[in-house]
């Protein structure tokens, strides 16, 4: 059964996303914590639309510098997360701004995660449209990288990122969870949700720690 992103994005959390995916082994899913959401209050959860970039020094004559990136842009999809690796962190390259923000909202898009600069923050808060990145600059990308390929395997702030992997940001960070095995690190990290509330509860009311810890295996 498909998983459902949009009632899963206010319950899931990167924290307990990590936590799941470290005991069934897979200890290096979370991005480097330089990516950080432009707002802390809007989450992302969705699945990953990947964009390769590169640097590049001059713009060739007769060229489009924008050519893959309006490509991936437009090709978007209701719950989609554009992925751009940009070689992060990295003080030219800056892939995201408003107009990206306002196409990829309009296709119903779940955000925008990169470890390259954004820039035009003012009018992507006022959209409401979740973006995390490694950076913000007033800096325009051409003449100084662009996107080479679209819908490819790349790594993004340290973290293996290929299309269709399940993307989560939160104010702790983004995480990454393999597609293979989103449906069962989801189920997982419900039940340790579950637990992770009881275990507030009872120490909200006084209980102590190790008692607490030994009831639930939860900290």
């Amino acid at each position: 059964m498909p998983l459902d992103l949009d009632a899963l994005r206010h319950v899931l959390y990167t924290a307990v996303l990590s936590d799941t995916l470290d005991a069934m082994g897979h200890r290096t899913q979370a991005m480097r914590p330089f990516v950080r959401p432009l707002d802390d209050a809007l989450p992302l959860l969705g699945r990953a639309r990947t964009g390769l970039y590169m640097p590049v020094y001059e713009v060739l004559p007769g060229e489009n510098p924008y050519e893959v990136e309006i490509a991936l842009v437009d090709d978007l999809k209701p719950g989609e997360v554009a992925v751009l690796a940009c070689g992060g962190p990295t003080e030219r390259i800056a892939p995201w701004g408003e107009l990206l923000t306002t196409a990829a909202r309009a296709r119903g898009a779940a955000g925008c995660v990169t470890d390259g600069l954004v820039r035009d923050v003012r009018h992507i808060r006022q959209a409401s449209f979740p973006v995390f990145a490694g950076g913000i600059a007033p800096l325009d990308s051409k003449g100084r990288g662009k996107m080479v390929a679209m819908d490819c395997t790349v790594e993004c702030a340290g973290v293996q990122v290929r299309p269709g992997d399940l993307v989560m940001g939160d104010a702790d960070g983004v995480v990454v969870v393999p597609k293979e095995i989103a449906e069962a690190v989801v189920e997982a990290a419900l039940a340790k949700i579950g637990g992770e509330n009881h275990t507030r509860e009872e120490l909200a009311k006084g209980a102590r720690l190790a008692e607490v810890f030994a009831k639930y295996g939860v900290l």
